[in-house]
């Protein structure tokens, strides 16, 4: 079970090289509106313990503390990214924390990109969907294409459906990243939603896909992953038709 510090790493990321994590959960617990059976952060109800969300200056007074360290020790920031112990866009400060993530950036790695993993909830809210339009990787959630097959593998926490997301996710106007995650479960695979989750994506035709696997112990016992070979075979026709489709085992 991971349990982040706000400004952690950096760490190698399978996609996107050398990441420093930004986490706007707490330091001690977990706060997410899903509670996926892969989640490397184990399951929401063993994340009880602490419940203080870091404000937007803790953010600002860490995140320019490790950006001048990493720059005197000459360590490369590939990304500044957004995850850590759940949601990060649950954050009531998160439009402010983009803004000045931006700001600190440029100031010290201007050639970082900085990137948001979010489960796209919350991308419809106004303010949350503006502050993704400014970060250079927005990396959002579909794992599912029914709300039956989301409550499988997400488990969502109240109100959610994947219409909704995906009505969501067409305001950007396919300047987003899709992230997906391919596993077996117990009496279920992913393979099995492909062809519904093809369709939604040639409807949103985001500008990159994420398809990837478990790497890490899981909370769900019994949890199969796929082989990059396997996933690639299952996406094929949607390489086929010129989307940018990357693929992590």
């Amino acid at each position: 079970m991971m349990r982040e510090s706000t400004v952690f790493g950096p760490i190698f990321s399978r996609r996107l090289g050398s990441s420093l994590g930004i986490n706007l959960l707490p330091e001690k617990g977990k706060i997410c509106n899903f509670d996926c059976v892969y989640c490397e952060c184990g399951w929401n109800k063993d994340g009880l313990l602490d419940t203080r969300l870091p404000s937007a200056d803790d953010v600002r007074k860490a995140l320019a503390a490790k950006l001048e360290a990493c720059r005197e020790a000459g360590t490369p920031i590939d990304s500044i990214t957004f995850s850590g112990d759940g949601e990060p866009t649950l954050n009531p400060d998160f439009p402010e924390i983009i803004d000045l993530t931006l700001e600190l950036r440029d100031l010290y790695y201007p050639s970082a990109k900085v990137s948001v993993l979010s489960n796209a909830t919350c991308a419809g809210k106004p303010e949350v969907f503006e502050a993704l339009l400014k970060v250079d990787n927005p990396i959002l959630k579909l794992d599912a294409p029914t709300d039956e097959q989301v409550a499988l593998v997400n488990r969502p926490v109240g109100h959610y459906h994947v219409a909704d997301v995906v009505e969501a996710l067409s305001r950007f106007k396919g300047q987003f990243v899709l992230q997906t995650m391919f596993l077996r479960g117990p009496g279920w695979e992913s393979a099995q939603w492909v062809d519904g989750w093809m369709e939604i994506v040639r409807k949103l035709r985001p500008r990159e896909v994420m398809v990837y696997t478990i790497d890490r112990e899981t909370p769900m016992k019994g949890l199969g992953k796929y082989t990059v070979e396997e996933m690639r075979a299952l996406v094929q026709p949607l390489i086929d038709e010129g989307i940018t489709i990357q693929i992590k085992g």
